[in-house]
C-alpha cells in the first residue's frame, strides 16, 4: 500500500512544447496509465521519414507498473503511435466506440488485433486501474465520441480535457457536460491539464453546424452551374462528412469517397452508426461515369498538400480513377497546419490551372477548428478551479499564452507549470514541482523500420540533397598498395558527368597523385588511403565549385 506521503508524478512524452504525439503518463506509487498516444507528421528536413513516435523507453522499462491505456478521442496525434506502443506491451485500452473502431483498423493493419484486450466505455462511466479511478466526460471536438477524464488517486485529483471545444449544437453526440466539470470543481480538483491549441485566439470557436449553410450555399451554386462537387477535408472529421451527405441528399447527388485513410473512416463511422447515411446514396468511384457532373460528390483527403494524397494527385493529373475537369467545384474544408502552406498553395495553383473553381481558406466559411478559445478556457478554468494547472497539446507560445490566462483569472504563477516533454511534475494536494526527468524524445518511424533512421542518417540525407554524391573506385593489392586500376569517378546528384568530362577528368587525375604519394610513402593501410583520398578531393571540388558533395572512396583488393 502507498503512504499518504506518496506522491503523483505526472509527465509528458510527447505534446508539450510541439504540436502532435501527444501522451501523457501519470504515476503513483506502483501503478502507471496512460491517456493518449498520438504520433506527429515528419518536418521538412526529416528526408524519407513517414512518422515520428514518442520515445518508449520508460514506459518498457515500467511495463509491469502500467494498468491501462485510455484515449480521449481517435486522431492520428492521440492513437496513431498505439501500434508501435503495443509492440512492446500489452495492457487493455479504454476508448469509446468510435475512438476504439478508429485504434482497430490500425490494430489489425500491424496484425495485433487479437494480442490486444479493448474495453469500450462511454461518456459518465468509471474504471478503475490499480489505484487510478478514471472517469469518462463529454466534450464535443471535431470527432464524435470525444472525451475529458478525470483521474482520481489517493494523491488528488486530475482533470485532463483531452481536444475540446465548447458546441452547445454538436452535429452527432451529446453537448459538453459543463454540469460534470462543475461538479469536480466543487469537489477539488488538485491538477487542471487543459488543451493550448487555440489559446491565443480570442471569442469562441464556432459552432461545426455552422459549417452547414456554407455547404448548403455552395451546393446552390453548383447545381445551377452543373458543376460536378468535390471536398477535401481531414478522414477523421465525421461531423464535417455529415454534413457533406445531409447536404448531397438534399440536392439528389451520389456520393463516392476516395482515399484510403477516408475510406476506412467511413466505412467504420457507418458500420458503428456515427453517420446517417440515406439508402443508395454511396458509390464506388468507379461508378461515377455512370452519372452527370450535377449528381456526383466527391469526398476525398489531402487538404494539408500531402504528396501523395488523392487531392494531390488529381492535381498533377496523376490521378487514376479521377480527373480534374474545367468546371469542377473543389472545397478545401480545413485550415493549413502551419508548416503546410507551401504544398497547400501548391496543390490550389495546379487545381486552378486546370479550370477548377476552388474555395479555399479565407474564400468561404467551409471549415471551423475543433479547439476551443480563450473565452472557453476560461469557462473551463471558472469551473474546474484548481490548486494547480499544466497547459498542454501546443507549443512553447500556446502553453506560455495559457499561463498568461490562468494568471490573469487569479492562478498564482508559481502554481502554472510549463512544461517539456519528459519533465516530471510531482505533486500531491497540496503542493508540486519539477522533479526529475525520464527518457524522451521523438523515435522516427521510416518504412517498417523504427527507430534505426537517428540524427546521423538524417544529416547524410541532407547532405545528399543538398549536394550530392561522387564515389572514387580504386583497386588496389592490399599487401604492395599498388594501384592495379583506377580510379574511377562517378557522380550522382552533384554535376551531369557528360557536361562536365574536363572537371572529371582532373579530379581523376588529382586523386590518381594523391595515391601515388601514398605508394610512394609505402602507405597500406586503407582508412588512411580513404581519407586522404577523401580530403583531396573535397579540396579540389571546392576550388572548383564552391559545393562539399558526400565522397564515398571505395578500395577493392586484387
Amino acid at each position: 500500500m502507498a503512504s499518504k506521503k506518496t506522491k503523483l508524478r505526472v509527465f509528458s512524452l510527447g505534446g508539450l512544447q510541439e504540436i502532435g504525439k501527444n501522451i501523457t503518463v501519470f504515476e503513483y506509487s506502483d501503478d502507471i496509465i496512460i491517456v493518449d498516444c498520438g504520433v506527429a507528421f515528419p518536418e521538412d528536413d526529416m528526408l524519407g521519414i513517414d512518422l515520428v513516435i514518442p520515445d518508449f523507453t520508460y514506459l518498457i522499462k515500467n511495463r509491469d507498473k502500467i494498468r491501462g491505456v485510455v484515449l480521449t478521442h481517435g486522431h492520428e496525434d492521440h492513437i496513431g503511435s498505439i501500434p508501435y506502443l503495443y509492440r512492446e506491451l500489452n495492457v487493455p485500452i479504454y476508448a469509446t466506440k468510435l475512438t476504439l473502431g478508429l485504434v482497430e483498423i490500425k490494430l489489425k493493419e500491424h496484425g495485433l488485433l487479437n494480442k490486444v484486450t479493448r474495453q469500450c466505455v462511454k461518456a459518465g462511466e468509471k474504471v478503475q486501474l490499480g489505484r487510478f479511478e478514471v472517469e469518462f466526460i463529454a466534450v464535443t471536438h471535431s470527432i464524435a465520441d470525444s472525451v475529458a477524464l478525470a483521474i482520481k488517486c489517493p494523491a488528488g485529483l486530475c482533470v485532463h480535457t483531452g481536444d475540446f471545444k465548447v458546441d452547445y449544437t454538436p452535429i452527432h453526440g451529446q453537448r459538453i457536460d459543463l454540469a460534470r466539470f462543475a461538479e469536480l470543481g466543487r469537489q477539488g480538483v488538485t491538477l487542471f491539464l487543459c488543451e493550448s491549441t487555440n489559446v491565443e485566439f480570442k471569442g469562441y470557436t464556432m459552432s461545426e453546424r455552422s459549417v452547414g449553410a456554407a455547404f448548403e450555399s455552395i451546393f446552390n451554386d453548383a447545381a445551377q452551374a452543373h458543376q460536378r462537387i468535390m471536398v477535401a477535408t481531414f478522414s477523421s472529421n465525421i461531423h464535417r462528412i455529415q454534413q457533406i451527405i445531409y447536404s448531397a441528399a438534399k440536392h439528389g447527388r451520389k456520393i463516392a469517397v476516395i482515399g484510403r485513410s477516408m475510406i476506412n473512416t467511413v466505412t467504420t463511422a457507418c458500420d458503428l452508426g456515427y453517420l446517417e447515411v440515406p439508402k443508395n446514396i454511396m458509390i464506388d468511384i468507379s461508378e461515377i461515369k455512370n452519372y452527370t457532373d450535377d449528381k456526383i460528390v466527391i469526398i476525398t483527403t489531402g487538404t494539408q498538400g500531402e504528396p501523395m494524397s488523392a487531392l494531390s494527385r488529381m492535381a498533377m493529373s496523376d490521378h487514376r480513377q479521377v480527373e480534374i475537369k474545367p468546371g469542377d467545384k473543389i472545397v478545401i474544408s480545413a485550415s493549413s497546419i502551419p508548416g503546410n502552406e507551401k504544398p497547400v498553395s501548391k496543390v490550389i495553383n495546379e487545381l486552378l490551372k486546370l479550370g477548377a473553381d476552388v474555395i479555399y481558406e479565407g474564400l468561404m466559411e467551409t471549415h471551423v477548428s475543433g479547439h476551443a478559445r480563450q473565452e472557453e478556457i476560461k469557462l473551463m478554468h471558472a469551473l474546474v478551479n484548481p490548486t494547480f494547472v499544466m497547459p498542454i497539446h501546443g507549443e512553447y507560445k500556446h502553453l506560455r499564452s495559457h499561463k498568461e490566462l490562468a494568471i490573469n483569472m487569479g492562478m498564482p504563477k508559481e502554481n502554472v507549470f510549463i512544461c517539456n516533454i519528459g519533465e516530471v511534475l510531482e505533486l500531491n494536494q497540496t503542493s508540486a514541482r519539477v522533479s526529475g526527468t525520464v527518457p524522451s524524445g521523438q523515435v522516427m518511424v521510416d518504412g517498417i523500420g523504427v527507430g534505426d533512421v537517428g540524427n546521423i542518417v538524417l544529416r547524410d540525407r541532407r547532405h545528399l540533397a543538398q549536394d550530392g554524391l561522387i564515389i572514387v573506385v580504386v583497386s588496389m593489392d592490399s599487401e604492395t598498395g599498388q594501384v592495379v586500376a583506377g580510379p574511377d569517378i562517378i557522380s550522382r546528384g552533384f554535376v551531369y558527368v557528360r557536361e562536365s568530362e574536363d572537371m572529371m577528368e582532373q579530379a581523376r587525375i588529382v586523386v590518381r597523385k594523391a595515391l601515388d604519394k601514398c605508394e610512394t610513402k609505402h602507405i597500406t593501410e586503407w582508412s588512411h588511403i580513404k581519407n586522404t583520398i577523401r580530403d583531396t578531393l573535397k579540396e579540389f571540388v571546392w576550388q572548383k565549385t564552391k559545393r562539399s558533395p558526400m565522397i564515398l572512396p571505395i578500395i577493392m583488393d586484387v
